[in-house]
């Protein structure tokens, strides 16, 4: 049974249950325990499954270690403490684990010193095994294991794997996950997940503690963590809920009154002086950007044009292109107080240990309410300091968006993740590790993997088709290199390894996250310059991009090469930092839906504008600037055309010379619009015959042709019952497939990164995809590899189970589709509608875009 912990234990219950060494220094360095130690640290000492959710500094970790680390002192000093690992620290980051590995020495070490004193001998090791970890120190730990074992997702499911180890991991007492809610949403947490099933089926009898951020829905979470007892009902798990005990002081800025009638100049100029300002104010401020090139972006400007105030020595960049040297280096002198300010994109989100942080400024959305805690919860890292945030917005649609996620994040309104289930790759690579370690019955075998909660509700088919591909059964398959991994007695039901290398290969190979490399584009034979795998991802034939400041139509890839031609005068359809942008969550974008249709009803009442103004300013947390920018920016709409929102689904025809453009005003976020346009344009395309281009972001897309688009007869064929057939059938033939392809037959070791000591290059990978493709495709659509990557497609993506939400609510009549012709995009359209034309313009030509743009609406509206 899942339950919230109510009993909040006494600083003097828990300080007699604590090991008396344990308790005195706990005593000398905090004086008391924190409110999540004081609900937690006694679960955790009777061994029960406990899930710890609460803020950055609240003192998480010590309530997980706290009563491990006093059972492990009072087996030391009875001479009881056997050479064997008793508690997994499992972190999806290296770089935590070396913090951990640290802040666990320290006090170790304090109360080694303070046993002595009393004739006490405290001999409790700390180790870390990581990928980066040397094969001398692994020789060590072989012969002398740690008692506290620190660890990655990857390097746990290696060391179930190997024989001499895994005895010292039959009889663990804890398996601690730091930072679960950034595993428990994609497929190395699944990975985790099975990888927990298999060391459960060993040792019944550990307990299982999670540590999380601010996030929900935390039963989910708690599921993912303890996994099932039977199809229905989860293990037991007590979930530690203290969030939300700091005070925030959180606002968003605006750094111009009028987010429209200014120069580039003055906007540019507008920010970097609000973040200097800012910078100023405080001893240490951490800046997030969005993506990684804005990060340089702004450490160069910052540096350029404030030389006084910042040089090498007192700013730094941090985001995952950076090497992990100049990372550490970085992370090091922050923690030592020695940097002003530090630029990040997301590299920083996840908590190690930065020291000081007095201020978090965030360059524009964070997308997601739960993101917006998490960054802003790195400044006040200490229990009773405030969590400082600024969010400095640029444009209108931006300023709307923070301001109604501020007001979720200050009324403890969390977005909801959604842990996915039933991934066949991952699947297929711990099965091949199960086999590999011992033989076993695949009903046993199935009855392991239906205890992870991700797994729980696994067909036997699909189970069974996964055997089948992993024992050979596809013949036809050893003309592309893949041949049998296990061997499968029908008869007995038992299965077990194939062959000699088999363990050097799962362990060469093991893990869940692509590799992933830029990608070449030819113009002919000539290289123009590289583009990110993940943007490459987006292109369709015919799409049009911007590489160093020219078009070109994007024909076709083979492997990490992508052809072009010269592009004709039509605008890019896809802009060049699509790939990085973090999309806007469903609860989020449904919340500011919301909030337009308050502000449609405040101006069809013909409500005077001081009364407007006053209901912004009691709804929403903003600024003066911000409150009259929000309000002339639906005036403006409402003037012009009417007010998209969560029931009504406004759809602008647009004519502009040959082309039509239907401007879809969709505030769904980029993952639900990218799975409802790609089917719209499919439908749409098989009707007209012509291919339909895609414009999208989060509050929209538009789907472009020249010629007229039937939207309604699409919208009467496009159902939430047809909507998946749709889509496959719709994505089947686009590079997102080919490239995910490639990850999920990685993944379950169709394609083999490594082999014999030799490394694939990324390239080669691809180009073995391609081919495998075509040959897997022979088999038949049915192919579980295939299906796994649709479901990636559809499920990881986009976000298919939202786009079909959507499409119920529009056959319910609960959202009402306005089909509106316009000479003119609206308001709301603008930044959409400018969006392709940001390549091939300078930013300061977008900008003056938009401004010809208004001027032509304001004077509609004049009229």
């Amino acid at each position: 049974m899942i339950e919230t912990q109510v009993q909040k234990y006494s600083d003097e219950e828990i300080f007699s249950a604590l090991n008396p060494l344990l308790a005195k220094w706990f005593r000398w360095k905090f004086g008391s325990f924190t409110e999540p130690q004081r609900y937690a640290i006694m679960n955790i000492h009777q061994r029960q499954n406990t899930l710890v959710s609460a803020e950055t500094g609240t003192g998480k970790t010590l309530s997980a270690f706290a009563a491990v680390l006093s059972e492990l002192i009072t087996l030391s000093e009875s001479k009881m403490l056997e050479d064997k690992v008793y508690c997994l620290y499992i972190s999806p980051l290296r770089a935590l684990s070396n913090d951990i590995e640290k802040n666990l020495k320290e006090p170790l070490a304090e109360i080694t010193k303070a046993g002595k004193k009393l004739g006490k001998d405290i001999n409790v090791r700390v180790a870390v095994r990581t990928g980066d970890t040397p094969a001398s120190e692994r020789a060590k730990m072989l012969a002398k294991p740690p008692h506290i074992l620190i660890t990655t997702p990857e390097s746990f499911a290696i060391l179930l794997n190997s024989p001499r180890f895994k005895a010292h991991l039959q009889e663990i007492k804890w398996v601690i996950v730091d930072e679960i809610h950034s595993l428990a949403d994609n497929k190395r947490g699944m990975h985790l997940s099975l990888s927990m099933e298999r060391l459960q089926h060993y040792n019944p009898n550990f307990a299982r503690i999670g540590l999380s951020a601010t996030i929900a829905p935390l039963e989910e979470i708690a599921k993912f963590l303890v996994g099932m007892e039977n199809a229905e009902t989860p293990r037991g798990c007590r979930i530690v809920d203290v969030n939300f005990l700091k005070k925030m002081d959180l606002k968003v800025l605006s750094p111009l009154p009028d987010l429209i009638n200014v120069t580039q100049e003055q906007i540019h100029s507008a920010l970097y002086k609000t973040l200097h300002e800012l910078i100023q104010e405080h001893k240490t401020t951490l800046v997030f950007t969005n993506t990684r090139s804005a990060t340089e972006r702004v450490v160069h400007y910052l540096k350029e044009n404030y030389p006084k105030y910042y040089s090498k020595t007192n700013i730094e960049a941090h985001h995952s292109s950076l090497s992990r040297e100049l990372r550490i280096n970085t992370e090091n002198r922050l923690k030592e107080g020695k940097l002003k300010a530090v630029i990040s994109s997301t590299s920083l989100e996840l908590g190690i240990d930065i020291g000081y942080i007095d201020l978090v400024v965030l360059l524009g959305s964070p997308k997601s309410v739960a993101r917006a805690i998490q960054r802003t919860g790195r400044s006040g890292h200490k229990l009773h300091d405030q969590i400082k945030g600024r969010i400095v917005v640029l444009d209108r649609d931006d300023l709307v968006e923070c301001a109604v996620l501020l007001k979720n994040a200050l009324e403890k309104k969390l977005d909801k993740i959604s842990v996915p289930k039933n991934a066949l790759d991952v699947l297929a690579q711990q099965i091949y590790g199960i086999a590999i370690d011992s033989k076993i019955h695949i009903d046993e075998l199935l009855k392991i993997i239906r205890h992870s909660y991700c797994y729980c509700t696994l067909g036997r088919n699909d189970f069974l088709e996964i055997i089948n591909y992993l024992s050979g059964t596809y013949t036809s398959l050893e003309t592309r290199n893949v041949y049998a991994k296990i061997w499968h007695d029908e008869a007995s039901g038992i299965i077990g390894k194939r062959g000699k290398l088999a363990r050097v290969l799962y362990m060469t190979n093991i893990g869940t996250i692509p590799d992933e490399a830029r990608v070449k584009v030819k113009l002919g034979d000539f290289v123009i310059g590289t583009i990110d795998e993940g943007f490459l991802e987006r292109l369709h034939k015919g799409d049009v991009f911007v590489l160093g400041g020219q078009s070109y139509v994007f024909r076709h890839a083979i492997g990490m090469v992508a052809n072009v031609s010269g592009a004709e005068k039509r605008p890019p359809t896809v802009p060049s930092w699509f790939s990085e942008m973090l999309p806007l969550s469903f609860d989020l974008a449904l919340e500011i839906q919301k909030f337009r249709k308050l502000m449609e009803q405040k101006f069809s009442a013909r409500r005077a504008k001081a009364e407007i103004i006053d209901f912004i300013n009691s709804y929403l947390y903003v600024d003066k600037n911000a409150a009259n920018a929000i309000y002339s920016y639906f005036h403006e709409q409402f003037r012009y055309a009417e007010i998209p929102h969560n029931e009504k689904l406004l759809v602008e025809i647009y004519k502009e010379e040959e082309m039509r453009h239907a401007i879809f005003h969709s505030t769904f976020g980029r993952r639900t619009n990218d799975a409802l346009s790609r089917a719209l344009a499919y439908v749409i395309g098989k009707l007209v015959h012509k291919d339909i281009e895609i414009v999208l972001d989060d509050n929209g897309f538009i789907l472009s042709a020249d010629t007229k688009m039937p939207i309604e007869h699409a919208f009467s064929l496009l159902k939430s019952g047809n909507l998946r057939m749709v889509l496959e059938k719709a994505i089947d033939d686009t590079e997102l497939f080919r490239r995910r392809f490639r990850h999920c037959a990685t993944r379950s070791l169709m394609i083999l990164r490594s082999y014999r000591g030799r490394e694939k290059s990324v390239g080669k990978q691809q180009m073995n995809a391609r081919l495998l493709l075509s040959a897997v495709k022979r088999i038949g659509n049915d192919f579980p590899i295939l299906r796994e990557t649709r479901r990636e497609v559809l499920e990881d993506a986009m976000d298919i189970r939202h786009a079909e939400q959507l499409l119920k609510w529009i056959e319910n009549k609960e959202i009402e589709i306005k089909i509106k012709t316009a000479e003119l995009p609206s308001p709301f359209a603008l930044n959409l509608y400018s969006q392709g034309y940001a390549d091939i313009m300078r930013i300061e030509g977008r900008l003056q875009f938009i401004q010809r743009m208004h001027e032509k609406i304001m004077r509609k509206i004049g009229e």
